[in-house]
């Protein structure tokens, strides 16, 4: 049914443009087509006024035609040979009448035609160079090993502590629980009955946080080395307030092998090595080029 109204909405326009001026009758002067500016490689399976239609430009318009299909109608997807020859008489060759008769038109020589056509050119052109200079950056084994080593902290991953806390606002205060606590005083009582902080009603419960979830101040006692499982910090004071914590658990800080960097260490020295392709490639050429730059007519 959307190919069926897609199709009908292109015959429409071929009402609307009127069959005489884009050389459907056969009383009328044909439409022009120009020679193709490059060697046809694949397999043709439609010419309309000789300009091929290439088995490839089939396959990918089905495609994507396909991936738009809902995933509760997989019938609505073409399949079938007798489909995709449908889809070529009622899409592509439809397609390819109508951007003659364009051009027969001269909508082609249209100032707002060219310059989309030429910045299309250009962007074609840019992803072809980008895909040589990718293909042709190799990365060596050693070179990855020897980043992998140089960098290794920048492997591990992040730690994670399970931490409760107790915030309050004087130092007098956080004194006072501190001896509760060294006396046997429950931490999760007394979070819930003094802290002034968000956790306190889940008995103080942070749950895993990483550095930088709270102040500098907050994570120099939190993941301090000294600080072990099961232990009480200090009194130490934050923009928050004064503030007694409790180390619960850890997780993560372990170092990834190079084995498990390798792949995201081949692509970071990849982009590195293309990105110096190309700044190199540039220099090279604006040292040549004729660059001109009127600033007075941007506003």
């Amino acid at each position: 049914m959307r190919l069926f109204i897609f199709s009908i909405s292109l015959l429409v326009v071929l009402f609307l443009f009127g069959c005489d001026k884009i050389g459907l009758t056969g009383g009328q002067r044909p439409v022009k087509v120009s020679p193709a500016t490059y060697e046809v490689k694949g397999t043709v399976v439609a010419k309309v006024n000789n300009e091929p239609i290439m088995l490839e430009d089939l396959d990918q318009d089905i495609n994507a035609y396909n991936s738009t299909v809902p995933a509760g109608n997989p019938d609505a997807k073409i399949t079938t040979q007798e489909q995709k020859v449908n889809y070529l008489k009622n899409v592509l060759v439809q397609r390819a009448l109508l951007a003659q008769a364009a051009a027969d038109k001269g909508l082609d020589r249209n100032d707002d035609v060219a310059r989309a056509l030429q910045r299309t050119r250009q962007e074609l052109l840019l992803m072809t160079l980008f895909k040589e200079i990718a293909d042709t950056t190799e990365i060596t084994p050693k070179e990855i090993e020897d980043t992998y080593n140089a960098n290794k902290e920048q492997f591990r991953e992040p730690e994670q502590r399970k931490i409760s806390e107790i915030v309050v606002s004087g130092e007098q205060d956080a004194n006072d629980i501190m001896i509760q606590l060294l006396q046997g005083g429950d931490f999760t009582t007394l979070a819930r009955d003094r802290s002034k902080a968000k956790s306190a009603k889940n008995g103080g419960d942070l749950g895993f946080i990483k550095r930088g979830d709270k102040s500098a101040q907050f994570d120099a006692v939190a993941f301090a080395d000294s600080l072990e499982t099961g232990r009480v910090s200090q009194i130490f004071k934050t923009p928050d307030g004064y503030c007694i914590i409790k180390l619960e658990a850890k997780k993560g800080g372990q170092l990834k092998s190079l084995d498990d960097s390798r792949t995201d260490i081949k692509n970071y020295l990849t982009n590195i090595k293309q990105q110096k392709k190309l700044e190199d490639l540039v220099g090279k050429l604006s040292g040549s080029a004729k660059i001109e730059i009127y600033e007075g007519k941007i506003k």
